[in-house]
């Protein structure tokens, strides 16, 4: 190999090297270990806001014991926390469809590049008689 393809070489593996990074950055804002940690606690604190709420209520009902909260009002909270958590769910959906176009965007785009890359090594390569 001649120094020439050499550094050819090893300038588009420190490229290669350079988008492997951004990947991660990117792939990090997305969602890693700790965004999972974090949902897992924002899901287990509606899931115990629901279950108390409903506890109340069943409180109420069965054992006629007197809460401060009327009947209706919590019903609507739990219809607020649940439709917070259905958007919320909509939000992250929506990031992790704008990160899959920008990967599929991005794969498009370098296999155009090496179509034209292609092309233009045959049209080099002397033709076959």
């Amino acid at each position: 190999m001649t120094e020439k393809n050499i550094s050819e070489l090893t300038k588009e593996l420190e490229q290669f090297q350079a988008e492997k990074e951004k990947i991660r950055m990117i792939v990090g804002q997305v969602g890693g270990r700790v965004t999972a940690k974090n949902e897992r606690i924002l899901n287990a604190i509606f899931i115990l806001l629901l279950i108390a709420l409903f506890l109340l209520d069943i409180a109420r009902h069965i054992f006629h014991i007197e809460i401060p909260v009327p009947p209706i009002f919590s019903v609507e909270i739990g219809l607020l926390l649940v439709s917070i958590k259905i958007i919320w769910m909509i939000h992250k959906q929506t990031k992790v469809e704008h990160f899959q176009f920008w990967i599929l965007n991005s794969i498009e785009f370098r296999l155009e590049q090496l179509s034209h890359d292609i092309k233009d090594i045959k049209k080099q390569l002397p033709a076959e008689k």
